[in-house]
């Protein structure tokens, strides 16, 4: 079944996620990926990145709202905050300007963000450590930072864009092609894919008879759930 498919992919990929601090002021190299099925309503987010807590800090996403990834210098206000603006009605490119407005560091942050309707913004602050950039598409947004090279997010682009199947595969698809150019560092990978189903993602797990070992508890993500 393909809903079985995406949420074993999902809980697959949580089991990389550790819960490890980090600095606001440590540049991590990172690439992105936010987007939007808009026939099925399906938001994603999937990151690639050299720091083990990558899960805890870049992706952030809610069903029926949008979806968030920030990175570079992270500043992890930018996911919560963002999806509060964008539940409010506020499209995601008003709601990455209003954040990176207030935000005395904006020159280091790197942000994608992406709203139910298919509204797109990116935000790479002219500070962030070469080779750093982002293309908004239609449905999405690839970033990266600290790469080896500037072809990383046209690279993610294409493969995104001529990619077939699901919103996951199509977002794995573009991490494949971020690391295939030789972009630095990449171990921990982590795709969010939030879908309107209701319930907790336990409850989702149970019913696709999937054994259900939580990590973290992420309630920002649509769902909530506490591990054993």
């Amino acid at each position: 079944m393909i809903f079985s498919k995406r949420l074993i992919l999902v809980l697959a990929i949580l089991t990389l996620v550790f819960s490890q601090k980090t600095s606001s002021m440590r540049p991590i190299s990172t690439y992105s990926i936010v987007a939007l099925d808009e026939t099925t309503g399906e938001l994603g987010v999937a990151v690639q990145s050299h720091w083990f807590s990558v899960g805890f800090l870049v992706p952030w996403a809610k069903a029926g709202v949008g979806a968030v990834a920030t990175q570079s210098f992270v500043k992890v206000d930018y996911g919560p905050d963002g999806l509060q603006l964008m539940e409010s009605g506020i499209t995601a490119v008003d709601a990455l300007k209003t954040l990176t407005s207030k935000d005395d560091g904006e020159a280091v942050r790197q942000v994608g963000m992406i709203d139910i309707k298919g509204n797109v913004a990116a935000h790479t602050g002219s500070r962030c450590i070469k080779y750093a950039g982002h293309i908004v598409g239609e449905n999405y947004s690839v970033q990266a930072n600290m790469m080896a090279n500037g072809t990383v997010p046209k690279a993610m682009a294409i493969a995104f864009e001529e990619t077939k199947g699901d919103l996951a595969d199509r977002m794995m698809a573009a991490l494949e092609a971020a690391e295939a150019v030789r972009a630095f560092g990449a171990e921990p990978v982590m795709i969010i894919s939030v879908v309107d189903r209701g319930g907790t993602c336990e409850d989702l797990a149970k019913q696709a008879g999937i054994s259900f070992y939580a990590l973290l508890t992420a309630p920002d993500l649509g769902f909530e759930y506490e591990g054993p």
